[in-house]
């Protein structure tokens, strides 16, 4: 082991070289508080404080992106690990909850059935859904895209009609986005599809039943929750003077 006179001539050698801290433990075994007591008067350059600087910024950056890339590695794991719950094929009943949970959270409540989404998968789903819970085939549903100026309608109706199944000529007309100057997170490079299916207010409610006797077994908490919370429903809606 060399002595610490030795080591310590050989710090302050490389501290004036523009050797940050941990650069010259790299090279000699010695604490980082050793470090510190022998080189606290040396100073660097501006030309190795930038270095040193920006050497940094690069391994947080790194840092940062590995990091990232690890939590999405371990997400992929749990994704795989619990796709290992679900039986395919959905049975019959695991397949009209999911669908008409899907429909209660995304679909209209007004009028006739209607599902908006900008997932392919989830568009698919219920086309297939529709089919298999009411026997109504796609070529008689309704479809109709919500795009930016930028996109290609024709290419996007040719898009979701190879998908669902729906034929083009039963697309009413595509509703336009304007531009927006906010950022936007995701892209929507399918735009957004919408799916009606005609003469459904039946239908409808009849799907509504099948959430509401689903969530039966909640229905008395939240009833009673709601008693107790009951002036929450008496605050006056705003009036629009304009």
């Amino acid at each position: 082991m060399k002595p610490l006179i030795e080591l310590r001539e050989k710090a302050i050698v490389l501290r004036k070289q523009g050797l940050s801290y941990k650069e010259i433990r790299e090279k000699i075994s010695v604490a980082k508080s050793s470090l510190s007591l022998w080189l606290k008067g040396i100073s660097l350059s501006e030309k190795d404080r930038k270095r040193l600087y920006t050497k940094n910024i690069h391994l947080m950056a790194r840092g940062a992106q590995s990091q990232k890339e690890r939590r999405k590695r371990e997400v992929e794991a749990l994704l795989a690990e619990s796709a290992k719950d679900i039986f395919l094929p959905l049975s019959r009943e695991s397949l009209r909850l999911m669908g008409a949970a899907l429909y209660w959270a995304e679909g209209s409540k007004g009028g006739v059935m209607c599902f908006t989404n900008s997932d392919p998968h989830l568009i698919l789903f219920f086309v297939r859904w529709i089919e298999a819970m009411f026997h109504i085939r796609a070529n008689t549903l309704k479809g109709r895209i919500n795009m930016y100026p930028q996109q290609n309608e024709k290419a996007l109706k040719h898009f979701w009609s190879e998908l669902t199944g729906i034929p083009i000529e039963r697309f009413g007309k595509s509703f336009v986005k304007p531009l927006s100057k906010n950022y936007k997170k995701n892209n929507l490079y399918y735009g957004t599809m919408r799916i009606e299916v005609p003469k459904s207010v039946d239908l409808k409610h009849r799907t509504f039943g099948w959430v509401q006797a689903a969530l039966i077994a909640v229905a008395g908490d939240v009833a009673e929750t709601q008693k107790r919370w009951k002036n929450l429903t008496e605050v006056a809606r705003p009036v629009n003077l304009r």
